[in-house]
């Protein structure tokens, strides 16, 4: 048994907390799912498209990318405005329940392309209130190392503080040695990871579910 599965058994035991479940008579949730990977076979893109499979009935995640976001520049945001993709999120991480982010880990901390996209994200700074001001936000991590991405997650706080978001604080899921958990066509190998992504989508939603409601 490798470090990566007694990491996420640890998780499993420790971390995940499932709150009020779903039912058919609750309404319909809609959340953005973002990998901050522009990899094509990225491990965290992966992972995204296997948590909107497992969403709980009346979840969907809705797997959008950050692909097509330039890099930041003041002088071009004056001079030409905000670019399509990124007012395109925009609208839909604003008009959405929730957001979920899916990180990978660069050098112990948030990778520079998911970072520059939140940042655009928060422009013009008066818009921030609308797309994340106290949005539900979750977020996960794959990476092929042996510590999952504990240390990307950690630097994501601060970030998510600043914008006024709501993290969910109920689980945790760091998946190691990600190359070997997803196959030619990105299903999960491993039951025990897929439990605890099913398990962690679930207690999410119904987070997002309470904060819909007025409950949290």
């Amino acid at each position: 048994m490798g470090p990566g599965l007694l990491r996420l058994r640890r998780c499993i035991r420790d971390d995940i907390k499932i709150g009020t479940p779903m039912t058919n008579a609750s309404p319909p949730l809609h959340i953005v799912g973002l990998s901050g990977s522009l990899r094509a076979g990225s491990f965290n893109a992966q992972l995204l498209r296997a948590a909107a499979r497992l969403a709980p009935a009346g979840v969907q995640i809705e797997v959008e990318t950050i692909r097509g976001v330039p890099l930041y520049d003041g002088d071009v945001e004056a001079a030409e405005g905000i670019p399509a993709k990124v007012a395109e999120l925009k609208d839909k991480i604003a008009d959405a329940d929730a957001l979920f982010l899916v990180t990978p880990e660069y050098n112990n901390s948030i990778p520079g392309v998911f970072k520059n996209a939140i940042d655009w994200l928060t422009r013009p700074a008066s818009d921030i209130g609308r797309v994340f001001g106290g949005k539900p936000v979750a977020f996960i991590g794959a990476s092929p190392g042996g510590f999952g991405t504990i240390l990307s997650q950690e630097a994501w706080l601060p970030v998510l503080r600043t914008l006024g978001t709501q993290p969910w604080f109920g689980g945790r899921l760091m998946v190691s040695r990600a190359h070997k958990v997803f196959d030619e066509a990105g299903a999960i190998l491993d039951p025990a990871i897929e439990e605890a992504l099913t398990s962690y989508v679930a207690g999410f939603s119904a987070f997002v579910a309470e904060v819909k409601a007025g409950r949290a």
